[in-house]
């Protein structure tokens, strides 16, 4: 089983740049272990269900020690028996254009 999110989360009660709180959920991300692909928008993640909701958790729950309002944006892609998609889906599609 596979699953990939794209995630965007950030406050906001922190003013107009709030690159230092994306910047803590992504290093969570990061230490996760997981497959994820950072971007300008959102970042994806893949892995097993409950392993990628358990690092949205620890991200939402980073942000509300010290955010009073935190806005979050998840968008799922769950597929059986394909893991590694992460990347595939890219090639897929770049070798058609």
């Amino acid at each position: 089983m596979s699953v990939i999110i794209n995630l965007s989360i950030f406050p906001m009660d922190k003013g107009e740049s709030v690159s230092s709180y994306v910047a803590r959920a992504v290093n969570i991300i990061k230490e996760s272990g997981l497959q994820y692909n950072f971007g300008p928008m959102g970042t994806s993640i893949e892995g097993e269900w409950d392993e990628v909701m358990e690092v949205v958790n620890r991200c939402f729950e980073d942000l509300k020690k010290d955010c009073n309002r935190i806005y979050l944006n998840m968008n799922a892609d769950y597929r059986k028996g394909a893991p590694g998609r992460i990347k595939s889906k890219v090639t897929s599609v770049e070798k058609k254009i």
